[in-house]
């Protein structure tokens, strides 16, 4: 029984020097943006002129560009009104809500990770 015990010990003893032990993880990636843009924009916006338009316009070149001013895109009413080109912080307060940039648009995407904003606005700015 005494041997039981003992070995019950050194087990329980192994076990969290296994534990403390164990190696960290490695540092997280930074969001890559060409990645997250595929994934989250891409279903609605090209980055190609020559493509089909989608339910979206296309967003080559759309850093500098005037809001709602695609030749042959139908905006809503409201976004062909739009008196702004698109910079870096436009594109953020519209990533992060839309709605709060010009009411009445049909855009109901939203990004509440700024990470995740940051890199996709980096990668629309790599194709202008």
């Amino acid at each position: 029984m005494r041997t039981i015990v003992l070995g019950l010990c050194t087990a329980a003893v192994l076990v969290m020097r296994v534990a403390n032990a164990q190696m960290s993880l490695p540092a997280a990636k930074p969001p890559d943006g060409a990645t997250l843009f595929k994934q989250q924009c891409a279903v609605c916006h090209t980055m190609n002129s020559s493509e089909p338009m989608r339910q979206g316009p296309p967003l080559v070149k759309i850093v500098g560009r005037f809001a709602g001013k695609v030749e042959g895109f139908r905006y809503s009413e409201s976004l062909a009104k739009a008196d702004f080109a698109w910079d870096e912080s436009k594109l953020d307060a519209w990533l992060t809500n839309p709605q709060a940039v010009i009411p009445g648009v049909i855009m109901v995407y939203r990004q509440a990770k700024p990470e995740t904003r940051a890199a996709i606005i980096a990668y629309l700015k790599e194709q202008n």
